[in-house]
């Protein structure tokens, strides 16, 4: 089972963990809604630390 991590970018660039999840549509969906309501860039990473998915406000 593949572990998903959504990470925010902070107002210094920097990417902060936020929160680990399995489902990636259910990652998706969160990081989506988050990335809205805060403006903030969010991105998936999954636990090789590649890139899934980047996601603009």
């Amino acid at each position: 089972m593949t572990k998903i991590d959504i990470q925010y970018q902070d107002q210094f660039g920097k990417w902060r963990h936020l929160q680990t999840k399995h489902n990636e549509g259910d990652a998706y969906r969160t990081a989506a809604n988050r990335a809205r309501s805060t403006g903030k860039r969010h991105r998936l990473v999954d636990q090789d630390g590649h890139l899934l998915d980047l996601i603009d406000p």
